[in-house]
């Protein structure tokens, strides 16, 4: 087990259980394409680590913890959302995902791991933003998925409820995310807040979090049908 300096104390149950995520992670990649990253160190940091650098900002800092309603859009191999479920068991998260193998995959770790705080979701984000079971009603969002900000923010603040928060995580390259991102958030009712970048351990590059605040409620016509909003940005 690799021992870096975490963004947060971790107990040994969270450290045991973000070595058996590792081991299933890397089992079940060998039969499906999960991740291109399994070497142990670099699983550790640009998965882990990375997924757990949102404890780092002053938004997230500042909530109240329990009970509060958290969904991770696009989870892919289940980052951030199964490092926070594992660090945050007071929370409740959704993991959504479209596409249904890699749903099987999270919800045999979420079993593996007794996560009894993580519900596992198969659907396009835009489908389930348009759910009343799901619309406006979680506390934080979240999403490290490859999109662009003015993309994502239409996939994600749908989700929030009045003030909720949102955490899109992104390369290095973030600036010339940036008047996208501030365009298309003032559509969505949300505000673009000061972004953390940070410096990966074992100098493995730096990652920006780039957080915002849902201030008004989304319009009805977000977010478009599956597939519009990345062919023609906000």
């Amino acid at each position: 087990m690799l021992e870096i300096p975490w963004p947060s104390p971790l107990s040994e149950r969270q450290l045991n259980q973000l070595d058996l995520f590792r081991n299933l992670l890397v089992d079940w990649n060998e039969r499906m394409n999960l991740t291109a990253i399994t070497d142990e160190e670099q699983v550790y940091v640009k998965h882990f680590y990375d997924s757990l650098a949102v404890l780092l900002t002053p938004q997230w800092q500042a909530m109240a913890k329990k009970d509060l309603r958290v969904i991770d859009v696009g989870t892919g191999a289940g980052f951030p959302g199964i490092p926070l479920a594992i660090v945050e068991p007071e929370m409740s998260f959704v993991l959504n995902d479209a596409l249904q193998k890699r749903v099987g995959f999270l919800q045999a770790v979420v079993d593996e791991l007794q996560l009894s705080n993580v519900q596992v979701i198969h659907a396009r984000s835009e489908d389930l933003a348009r759910d009343a079971k799901f619309r406006k009603q979680f506390d934080v969002v979240v999403s490290r998925a490859v999109a662009r900000l003015n993309v994502l923010l239409e996939l994600m603040c749908p989700f929030l409820g009045q003030n909720g928060v949102g955490f899109s995580y992104k390369g290095p390259g973030f600036d010339e995310e940036k008047a996208d991102g501030m365009r298309a958030a003032k559509k969505l009712g949300a505000v673009i807040q000061e972004e953390l970048t940070y410096t990966l351990p074992l100098e493995m590059g730096k990652r920006t979090i780039v957080p915002f605040r849902q201030t008004t409620p989304v319009p009805n016509a977000y977010p478009r049908k599956a597939g519009v909003p990345q062919r023609k940005p906000l």
